[in-house]
């Protein structure tokens, strides 16, 4: 999984965002491959409490994340 910060460029009618080309050389990507990609919005404020709000979880942050993981990345 790589997580980078990039901005929302028009091309045309539709938007599109910037994939660096270190990013595509390190996980061996090609023009023309589908990826599937997570956007969030970006804020300054804390975009996890935003996310989840004051919910309160039976799991720690950190078996979440590594089960979220295994599921969408096989990690």
């Amino acid at each position: 999984m790589v997580e980078l910060n990039t901005k929302i460029r028009r091309w045309g009618n539709s938007f599109g965002i910037i994939i660096p080309q270190e990013v595509m050389k390190e996980k061996n990507l090609k023009e023309g491959e589908e990826v599937d990609a997570i956007l969030l919005k970006r804020k300054k404020n804390n975009v996890l409490k935003e996310t989840f709000g004051k919910a309160k979880f039976r799991k720690s942050t950190a078996q979440m994340m590594k089960e979220t993981d295994r599921e969408l990345y096989d990690i």
